[in-house]
């Protein structure tokens, strides 16, 4: 069984030890720069958008478990940002680690996020997933998203 819990201060760096080489690769892959520049832009993104860590006012960083008849484990991350005038949750970051992926815990992880949202009156989740990531493409409109726009880039 899926649950999530709010992240813990001292679960953080684990979490950046996550994110930052992630979205790294992301940046690097889509955007044409070095992997250690693409480390450097992802450490001052998060830094600016997270400024207090899990702390930061307008975010909610969760830990996300899987409840098995063998305990109960750490399975991955998301960071959402919601907007109670607008009904929506903005998702930042989602991600299954990579030793718990291929079980279908992403599905299940975004449909108890989707419950828990709906019980607190949101309407809409939104995210923004990139071009390259067909994995998380595919468990997006597994889960029920749609496409509503296109973002683009060019190197000058």
């Amino acid at each position: 069984m899926i649950s999530l819990r709010k992240m813990l201060e001292p679960e953080y760096q684990a979490y950046l030890d996550y994110f930052i080489p992630d979205y790294a690769a992301e940046i690097a892959a889509n955007y044409g720069l070095t992997l250690v520049d693409a480390a450097a832009q992802a450490q001052r993104e998060i830094a600016h958008s997270l400024p207090h860590g899990p702390q930061t006012a307008g975010h909610i960083l969760f830990c996300i478990f899987d409840r098995t008849a063998k305990g109960e484990d750490h399975v991955g991350y998301l960071w959402c940002k919601p907007d109670t005038e607008a009904q929506s949750v903005f998702i930042y970051d989602f991600g299954i680690l990579p030793a718990f992926q291929g079980r279908g815990l992403g599905k299940a992880a975004l449909a108890r996020f989707e419950d828990d949202m709906a019980a607190l009156g949101f309407k809409q989740i939104k995210l923004r997933v990139a071009g390259d990531n067909a994995r998380a493409k595919h468990v997006y409109e597994r889960g029920g998203f749609r496409v509503t726009g296109i973002n683009m880039a060019k190197s000058i």
